[in-house]
């Protein structure tokens, strides 16, 4: 069914509460910025003579951005797009300041009906650090996957 305005809220269509909508859209806007920098500075690294020689060798602008450019950018673009996803991923905790029921409220709450604030924190000093290694391994596995192998 269509979402429609009744009242103060929108009832009906998706079942998105409008606390994640937010996050939603401030993370995907805060992010995706950073994101097309890095992207951005990646193509720009590529030497402009690689493009002139993919261009006489005929190949067309989708095919040298493709087979040339981008896999050349991806050492570039790789080291500085591990350190966004794991901002990314920190700036989430944010959540709580928009009411967002996410780890950290979770905890929160936790400590205050049970008094132990210790292991609440460490709980979640846990679930980040897990996240944050897990990024960080699997982007470094990529990082040693694409680089330049001297013979």
């Amino acid at each position: 069914e269509a979402p429609a305005l009744r009242g103060f809220n929108f009832q009906g269509g998706g079942s998105f509460s409008p606390e994640f909508m937010t996050l939603l859209i401030g993370l995907t806007t805060y992010t995706g910025a950073f994101v097309a920098e890095i992207v951005r500075a990646g193509i720009l690294s590529v030497h402009t003579g690689q493009s002139e020689a993919a261009g006489a060798l005929g190949l067309q602008r989708g095919q040298t951005l493709r087979l040339i450019v981008l896999p050349q950018s991806l050492r570039v673009i790789i080291p500085p797009m591990t350190s966004q996803y794991l901002n990314l991923t920190k700036n989430s905790s944010l959540a709580v300041a928009i009411g967002f029921q996410d780890i950290v409220s979770i905890a929160n709450t936790t400590l205050n009906q049970t008094g132990q604030a210790i292991e609440g924190i460490a709980i979640i000093m846990l679930v980040y650090l897990t996240i944050s290694l897990s990024i960080s391994v699997f982007m470094n596995w990529y990082n040693t996957r694409i680089a330049l192998k001297e013979r």
